[in-house]
């Protein structure tokens, strides 16, 4: 199982990589008119995620989040003194005046002890970017707390209705500015399709629900998880040595 993986990141032609940066903060920042319209229908994600922020007595929760990025989930939840993030790339929150939130960083979740625990581990369209996926999913269930959650919520990544959506917004955009083909980027950054992430997250935890902005899987834009119960046995196999 999982032969597929870690993956090899294809590598960007010269013309593309003088692109990257700047066009990876904008996309994550809604700095562009395609930008802007993809993070209003992405607040779909970040709202499946905040609906477990806190416990039922209304006290916040302790929580990892993967791939934080430019901090914009806490956009969406209640404040806690136990907010951890994992973002290798410090340049998009470094200024961010979310980050006085964040209790401690790493930039790679093998940094974090395992005597850590969270409540929730969460992440919000960043599985898909991850080479070394069941790793990461793995030391993730060893990082949960007792009864804790791990929630994903990513892009329906493989399917025809979500390569639709970005080759007619930010696609189109990219093409009439750059003339170029924003396929190069996002075969680049995304590494993972969505089967592929939930055939991960299905193995590691034995409780796994899914939702969908859409119809069906299938025919949907956006898919969120919901995972408990993690099989420890299977996480130490996979998860001791992880390398986000």
């Amino acid at each position: 199982m999982f032969e597929n993986f870690p993956k090899t990141r294809t590598a960007l032609p010269e013309k593309f990589q003088r692109l990257y940066s700047q066009q990876y903060e904008k996309n994550r920042k809604g700095e562009t008119p395609a930008a802007s319209l993809a993070q209003r229908v992405e607040s779909w994600l970040h709202k499946q995620v905040a609906r477990h922020g806190t416990a039922r007595d209304g006290a916040p929760l302790a929580t990892l989040e993967l791939g934080a990025g430019t901090l914009n989930q806490l956009a969406y939840e209640a404040p806690s003194p136990a907010y951890d993030i994992v973002e290798p790339f410090t340049s998009l929150f470094e200024r961010s005046p979310l980050l006085s939130r964040v209790r401690r960083v790493y930039g790679d979740i093998a940094e974090i002890d395992l005597d850590n625990r969270y409540d929730r581990i969460i992440s919000i369209a960043a599985l898909e970017h991850i080479c070394n996926l069941p790793e990461v999913v793995a030391r993730g269930g060893l990082l949960l707390a007792q009864g804790g959650v791990f929630q994903a919520s990513i892009p329906s990544e493989g399917t025809p209705l979500w390569t639709l959506g970005w080759k007619l917004t930010t696609g189109l955009e990219f093409r009439l500015k750059h003339g170029l083909d924003y396929g190069v980027l996002m075969k680049h950054e995304h590494v993972n399709t969505a089967d592929e992430i939930e055939e991960v997250v299905g193995h590691f935890f034995r409780d796994v629900s899914c939702k969908v902005f859409g119809v069906s899987r299938g025919l949907s834009l956006y898919r969120y998880y919901e995972c408990r119960d993690p099989d420890l046995d299977r996480c130490a196999r996979h998860g001791r040595g992880a390398d986000a």
